[in-house]
């Protein structure tokens, strides 16, 4: 049965032959009635509390069922991007090893390429340089060829210009510039005039025998026979 604080002070007892006080009977409904009511406030009020905090459980395990949610989206958000992240760096890993392996077949290509150049180059510099040296060597061959003649050129025509000045030194030993001045005249006499008497006395014995033996001497020496000089002039 629900009581209320007004059932408690209106609650009327029967009188008895020496029963209780009615005076404290009644002052002790009052203060029953009193305590009652604020029991029922307080009630009430815990009541309105409990509704309000029940309120704000509800909100809450709202608030966490969706921060789960979202965590879970999150996580699974987090897990597909470190997925499609793990697969692009895996792409992207195996296209710069592709194209690393690139480079890296295309430099030794480029350096295959040019190192057989380079030694292609060395052997046409070396078959070039042996062709320069022999014909350095034929150069210097015929160049010796040329000394030797020229030396023996030079040989010849000192020995035939110490023959000439020998020759020389003998007859001007026994030369008379006077006998061969009249010799001159006479001769010249005779080309112009062939029929005159010849008045210029003739030369000494041993001067004709000398011009005699260099005539023949210079006569004695083949004419196809040319020194080296012979040859440049």
């Amino acid at each position: 049965m629900k009581v209320t604080p007004l059932d408690i002070r209106q609650k009327t007892f029967e009188k008895v032959l020496r029963g209780y006080d009615k005076d404290e009977v009644t002052a002790f409904l009052l203060s029953l009635s009193q305590e009652w009511e604020r029991v029922q406030d307080e009630t009430k009020e815990m009541r309105i509390k409990l509704e309000a905090t029940e309120r704000e459980v509800t909100k809450l395990r709202e608030v966490e069922s969706s921060l789960y949610k979202t965590l879970k989206t999150a996580e699974d958000t987090g897990a597909n991007v470190i997925e499609q992240a793990n697969k692009a760096a895996e792409l992207h890993l195996k296209e710069v090893q592709l194209k690393a392996e690139a480079l890296l077949n295309e430099a030794k290509t480029k350096a295959k390429d040019t190192i057989e150049q380079s030694e292609a180059t060395s052997r046409q510099m070396v078959d070039e340089m042996e062709e320069r040296l022999k014909t350095l060597v034929q150069n210097y061959k015929s160049i010796e060829s040329e000394r030797a003649n020229l030396l023996g050129d030079l040989k010849r025509l000192a020995g035939e210009t110490m023959d000439k000045v020998e020759r020389l030194r003998n007859a001007t030993s026994n030369f008379d510039p006077d006998q061969h001045l009249q010799l001159a005249k006479r001769e010249a006499k005779q080309t112009l005039n062939p029929n005159a008497v010849n008045t210029i006395p003739p030369l000494p014995q041993h001067e004709k025998t000398e011009n005699a033996e260099a005539n023949n001497e210079e006569a004695a020496v083949p004419k196809h026979q040319k020194s080296f000089f012979d040859e440049i002039q």
